[in-house]
Parts: structure tokens; C-alpha cells; sequence
């Protein structure tokens, strides 16, 4: 596992020191001690999770945004934000996840690797964006829910000029499709997808680059449930059929 953190980490053009590596073979071994007891994910081999949540994670690096105020954005067992912390320490960084052992387990992380600056939350991102609107320098989210979703629950906790950051898997551009009309209506303005190759593995993902350029409308993002049972896109297109009739 170290070899592949130390070897990825430098394809990737990301220098981690021993401390680093240390700490993230901790967080692996806490990882599967916890997956025992509650479903963290699916990926158990200490390899794999080097490869494919680690590396994985820290590719959002190499797009030059992950600076300043953090916020990942459904957490889960802390993928990317925790590992963004571990590999970039300046970062002030916020976990926002709706399941509270989750958030519990990554307290005993953040506790065991002594780290600071990371402010753990459990709650809906629908609900805290109400306390936290436009405080962020960056968003970052993988794996929580297709673009047009997900740029709802993550573009209104941006400042103007920040950047949100989804790291995707090969269907990205699909999703991206269908999402542009609501990243426009929040706020934001593609500026890139960047091709993601994952070392040490036949994985190639995608991050979309999202700038904030303008204000999210106040009303955004709705309330709970309301985000993903009616889209943006569905909501303005029924809107238009009202206004032919």
C-alpha cells in the first residue's frame, strides 16, 4: 500500500511525505476496522482502497482548485475531502453527510491522526446551505447524485469565484448534458472536464470544473426531497408548458 500511495501520488504530481503516507495508511486500516460494523464501502482490500478511493480522491488536486475553505458535499467515509486535507494540511475543511455514523466514524479519524482544522457536520446539504451560503472557496463532492442535482446542492455554498469540483466516472459528459440549464440558473459556468487517469489501475474518470460566476438565486437549493424529485431542468421545463397554455 505504501509503494502504491508513494508511486500514484508522484504520477499524479503530488508530493506526500512520510507523515502523510503514515496517515493514510491509518485511515485505510480504520477504514475496514469500521466496515466490520457499519457499510462505509464496498472496497476492503487495503490495496484497492490506496488505488481507488486515495489516489482516486486526490486527483481533484491537480486541477489547481482545491484551496482556502472546503466543503465535500456527502461525504461518506470522507472521500475526497479527508484524504484533500491529509495530502494538502492548509486547507480548512468541512464534512457534510446526512448519516450521523459516518460522521462518527470520521471523528475517530480526524481524533487518531491528531488533525486539525476539519469541522465535521451531519446534516442535508438543503439544510446547511441555509446557515452557509456563499462561505466556501471551493466544493468538492464524488459519487452523491447526477450533475443537475448535485449543482444544486453544491454551487450555493460557494463565493462568487469560487469553484465546485464533481469528481466523476466515464458517463460525466452524459450527465453534464443534462445539466448545464441548471448550472447556468445556480450560478455557475462550466469552465472544464478534466481526464482523470487513476494510477496503478485501468480507471479513468473525470472531474467537472465548475466557476462560480454570478449569485445563486435565494431560493436555491430547495427543500429536502424537493431537489431530487423535481430537477431544475423538469421544473423550468413545466414552467414553460404553463406559459404556452
Amino acid at each position: 500500500m505504501i509503494e502504491l500511495l508513494k508511486n500514484g501520488s508522484d504520477e499524479l504530481g503530488i508530493e506526500l511525505n512520510d507523515r502523510q503516507i503514515d496517515a493514510l495508511c491509518t485511515y485505510a486500516e480504520l477504514l475496514v476496522e469500521w466496515n466490520k460494523k457499519i457499510n462505509l464501502t464496498a472496497i476492503t482490500d487495503k490495496d484497492s482502497i490506496a488505488t481507488k478511493h486515495f489516489l482516486d480522491s486526490m486527483s481533484a488536486i491537480t486541477t489547481g482548485f482545491v484551496q482556502g475553505k472546503i466543503i465535500d458535499v456527502g461525504c461518506g467515509a470522507g472521500f475526497p475531502g479527508l484524504v484533500l486535507k491529509i495530502a494538502k494540511p492548509d486547507l480548512n475543511l468541512t464534512l457534510l453527510d446526512s448519516l450521523n455514523k459516518r460522521i462518527n466514524f470520521l471523528n475517530e479519524v480526524i481524533s487518531d491522526l491528531k488533525i486539525d482544522g476539519v469541522q465535521t457536520v451531519h446534516g442535508r446539504a438543503e439544510d446547511y446551505a441555509r446557515q452557509m451560503r456563499e462561505k466556501f472557496d471551493t466544493a468538492v463532492s464524488r459519487a452523491v447524485a447526477n450533475m443537475t442535482v448535485l449543482s444544486e446542492l453544491c454551487i450555493p455554498f460557494l463565493k462568487t469565484g469560487g469553484y465546485f469540483l464533481a469528481l466523476k466516472g466515464p458517463l460525466a459528459d452524459e450527465e453534464l448534458k443534462d445539466a448545464h440549464r441548471a448550472i447556468h440558473i445556480l450560478g455557475g459556468e462550466v469552465t472544464e472536464v478534466k481526464n482523470i487517469h487513476i494510477p496503478n489501475t485501468d480507471l479513468n474518470h473525470k472531474i467537472i470544473i465548475i466557476k462560480k460566476v454570478r449569485h445563486t438565486p435565494i431560493q436555491y437549493p430547495r427543500k429536502a426531497g424537493i431537489v431530487t424529485k423535481n430537477p431544475i431542468d423538469s421544473c423550468y421545463n413545466i414552467k414553460q408548458i404553463k406559459k404556452k397554455k
